[in-house]
This record gives C-alpha cells, structure tokens and sequence, in this order.
C-alpha cells in the first residue's frame, strides 16, 4: 500500500513534529517513556499537547521540556465541548499560562457535543482575542462549523497569529480560504483509513507550505493500528501516506511539515 516505505532504510534520519498530541491523557501518561521513546525512535523529535480544559493545565504544564529525548511544547486553551467552563476567571488563567505555552489551544466549535452554539462561539471568540492580544497562534478544532469558524477567525483579526487547523475534515476548497488566512492545514491518521476520501483529497490538494502533520494520540489510530490506542510513534505512517497520495518522497513531506511547523508556531526552539 505505501511504496515509500521501500525509502525508509536510506531516510531513517528523517525528522518529525507531532503538532498536535495529548501526553497527559490515558493510557499515553502511564507510559510516557515508552511511548517517546519508541516516537523518538520513529524519527519524531517534537510534540505540542495542548489542553482542552482547565483541569488538565495543570499535567499538561507538569510536562518536562524534554523527556526521553523529546521536546514537549505545551498550548493551554478550552475545546468546545467544555465551552461552559469559560469564565474571566478561567481566562485571566488561560492569560497567565500561556507565556509558557506555545499557542493557544485546542479551541473552536463543535456542534457533536449538543453544547449551545452561542457559549461555544463565545468561548471560542474570547479565547481568540486573547491569542490575538498575546500574540500567539491558535490551534482549532473545527467539526461541520467550518463557515462559521472561518466568519470568526476572520472578525477577530487571527491573520497576524494564524495557527493550525487541526485534524482537518472540511474540503479542499475550504481549507484553501483558511490558508488565505494564515492558517496551516493539519493532516492526521484519517488519512490512512479505509474508504477515507476527503481526507486523501486534502492530503493531495494542500500546497506544501501549508502542511502539516499530527497524530492526535491517542485518538485517531493510523491504519493498520485501529482498534488500539494511537502513538506518537505512529506518525510516520502518516508522514508516508501523505508522500504516496501526493506521489512524492517522505523527505519532501517531513521537511515541509516540519518547516511549516516551526514557522507558524515560532515559539517553537529545537
């Protein structure tokens, strides 16, 4: 299925950044080590885990710089699906942390989570203002409200920070006016799957300075690991699907999401 991997032996120096992965969850937090390790072996050298509620700031900040030969980026935000936990409280928080954090993250809109669209778009928006004001990128998680996201994004000034879409599932066409915006588009283990089309499409579609790549660990598993809880170290699957759908070598895939990467998150020091 990936004749890239025949390349592999001759680039097994090639390096990796996982731009979107949660350490502090379950069942990756009992087996931290393990898991960078076997990452670090896999050619991944960097992972940013963001924070999807206040609870969880505090074991996503616990998290070493490095560890196990990793680097570990921190991104404090709120998902949507805990938009109610949004208060000025929370936000003068969210303010304090994030200069250690490397974006603000993961926030955005979600209709699947039955929440009232007005508190996610609130959150959303109040937690965008505060990217905008400090000055870092955002990493959005968007589900079917992709018009609406990008109406938001666009009110709120974002084209200075920009940030990543993450797990991006919204088509070609619109992930081209995300990236009139600034944004990079984030391909994940979807693209791997089974019958998956939009996301091939994506994957083919996406100017290669606007690509970047995650695992969103331990969720969305790369295929032919389904049915287990995903890795980091399972990113190279990624990395070689996306070369094979574009008809390219995985160092072309690896340099431009790692490029893209650094310079939209550019807190980012390795």
């Amino acid at each position: 299925m990936y004749p890239n991997r025949n390349l592999l032996q001759a680039e097994d120096r090639l390096s990796l950044i996982d731009t979107h992965c949660h350490l502090d969850c379950e069942p990756l937090r009992s087996h931290l080590d393990e898991a960078l390790t076997s990452a670090c072996q896999a050619g991944v050298i960097a992972c940013v885990v963001p924070g999807v509620h206040p609870s969880d700031w505090g074991r996503v900040s616990a998290l070493a710089p490095e560890r196990a030969g990793m680097k570990i980026f921190p991104a404090f935000g709120i998902h949507p699906m805990h938009a109610a936990a949004v208060n000025d409280a929370v936000l003068m928080r969210l303010s304090e942390l994030s200069a250690r954090g490397i974006a603000i993250g993961e926030i955005g809109l979600d209709p699947a989570y039955g929440i009232d669209e007005r508190i996610q778009e609130q959150a959303f928006r109040e937690q965008v203002r505060l990217a905008v004001a400090l000055g870092l990128p955002v990493l959005v998680h968007c589900r079917r409200s992709f018009s609406r996201t990008l109406q938001i994004l666009r009110e709120e000034k974002t084209g200075h920070v920009g940030g990543i879409m993450h797990a991006f599932s919204g088509s070609p066409e619109m992930a081209r006016e995300f990236i009139r915006l600034g944004f990079a588009i984030s391909l994940s283990g979807t693209v791997t799957w089974d019958r998956a089309v939009r996301p091939v499409r994506l994957a083919r579609e996406i100017p290669s300075d606007s690509l970047v790549l995650e695992t969103d660990a331990p969720d969305l598993t790369p295929h032919p690991f389904r049915g287990q809880p995903n890795q980091p170290a399972w990113l190279r699957d990624v990395m070689i699907a996306v070369a094979d759908i574009r008809g390219t070598l995985v160092t072309e895939v690896a340099h431009a999401s790692v490029a893209n990467t650094r310079r939209i998150l550019s807190r980012m020091a390795l």
